[in-house]
């Protein structure tokens, strides 16, 4: 026999809560203080996510300057010391994305104030975006993340961790191929081939070659990373000021 499906009836909408009926009579004044704080608010949030990634930006300046100085300043300093530098600011380059996206967040909603409300009273346009504060609200009730983990990581390589890999490894290229940078007896001088490079390239038991190979084929990724993947600019993130 064939299961019988009962058909419950619609409820009712639910009645307005205390909270919605007093929103609803806000004056025009009311309802402006309550913006203006609310976007001070929001400011002061995405001022501090800024900070946070000028912070981490400077960490990964001060390990790239502070593994320069040791490596290139001895030729008893070994290579490796500029490769482990590499791996920090990946590190660095990783937690920046992840604050990145929480930046972003903030930063989003600021930009919805200043396109939607202050734009409006500055520049009127008719029936322009009319339901961007129910939007605005949505994103509090269900806060989400507007940009991937991978987008975030494109654009913060794009705009300063790439210089800071093209620096490490300039100055990596330099250690191995320079004999004043080199150890007494490295079997490398000006007239060096690259195979000699390599050798002295040699990281521990892994042989120069791998290294040297490693090495190029990481930042050929990171460039292609940078400036052939197109990255998810997120939501409102229009026109020539980006960061």
């Amino acid at each position: 026999m064939s299961q019988v499906q009962t058909v419950k009836p619609v409820e009712a909408a639910a009645a307005p809560r205390a909270s919605d009926a007093f929103a609803l009579k806000l004056t025009s004044s009311e309802l402006a203080t309550t913006m203006s704080h609310f976007h001070r608010a929001e400011i002061a949030r995405m001022a501090g996510w800024r900070d946070r990634l000028d912070r981490t930006s400077n960490w990964a300046i001060t390990v790239v300057a502070a593994m320069l100085s040791v490596s290139l300043s001895t030729p008893s300093a070994h290579h490796g010391v500029l490769l482990f530098a590499m791996l920090l600011i990946t590190l660095l380059l990783w937690i920046e994305a992840r604050r990145y996206r929480f930046f972003d967040v903030y930063r989003a909603r600021v930009r919805q104030f200043e396109r939607y409300y202050f734009a409006q009273i500055f520049s009127p346009q008719p029936d322009y975006a009319s339901n961007w504060l129910a939007i605005v609200g949505e994103g509090l009730r269900s806060p989400r993340f507007l940009i991937s983990q991978r987008a975030a990581l494109v654009r913060r390589l794009r705009r300063n961790y790439i210089f800071m890999y093209t620096i490490l490894t300039l100055a990596w290229v330099l250690k191995i191929t320079t004999p004043s940078l080199q150890r007494e007896g490295s079997p490398i001088g000006f007239g060096a081939s690259f195979l000699d490079a390599a050798r002295v390239a040699q990281l521990g038991a892994v042989p120069g070659i791998y290294v040297v190979c490693l090495v190029g084929l990481l930042y050929v990724g990171m460039l292609a990373a940078a400036f052939l993947i197109s990255s998810d600019e997120g939501e409102l993130s229009h026109g020539t000021v980006h960061v």
